[in-house]
């Protein structure tokens, strides 16, 4: 049993020795955290996932970007313990955030992902939406959060802060 709660200015360094252990040498260099760059992860989305212990086991972040003239999440990264891979928990934290974007009023998010494993949440891959390079097209997945969400919606994946 885990407990799922809003991720808090007191959870950070912990959550990043999670990445840091979880993904490889040098993720931030991904052009995906340039998107990251000096915004606040989403408050409220972002969320830890604790054991019976209090102990972190899985962390989800989500980031507010620009999808030409829309706003999005960015969701990522998700990550869960080593030692508690293959108990659910990854979809479980999916899950659980996108039912709290649902609930917030966020009508789509969009993530840089295998297609298989995202697939089963609901993701397919997004058709003229472009991320900073280098990104492999077929890797830039989209979920509608609200009916439509993305009906209409194209064009280059800015940060948050940038202008249009």
């Amino acid at each position: 049993m885990f407990n799922l709660a809003p991720e808090t200015p007191a959870d950070w360094w912990e959550v990043e020795a999670l990445y840091d252990l979880c993904f490889a040498p040098g993720r931030e260099a991904l052009s995906s955290y340039r998107l990251r760059d000096d915004v606040d992860p989403v408050v409220g989305l972002s969320t830890t996932a604790r054991d019976g212990d209090g102990i972190l086991a899985g962390a989800i972040r989500f980031w507010p970007v620009h999808v030409g003239s829309h706003d999005a999440l960015l969701l990522g990264p998700v990550a869960v313990h080593p030692t508690r891979q293959g108990e659910g928990l990854g979809g479980l934290l999916i899950s659980h955030s996108l039912d709290l974007a649902r609930a917030q009023g966020w009508a789509r998010a969009l993530l840089v992902g295998d297609a298989p494993y995202y697939g089963r949440f609901g993701f397919d891959r997004l058709e003229g939406v472009e991320m900073p390079p280098p990104t492999n097209p077929d890797r830039v997945l989209g979920i509608a959060l609200a009916p439509e969400g993305w009906s209409g919606v194209t064009g280059r994946v800015r940060r948050w802060t940038d202008p249009g």
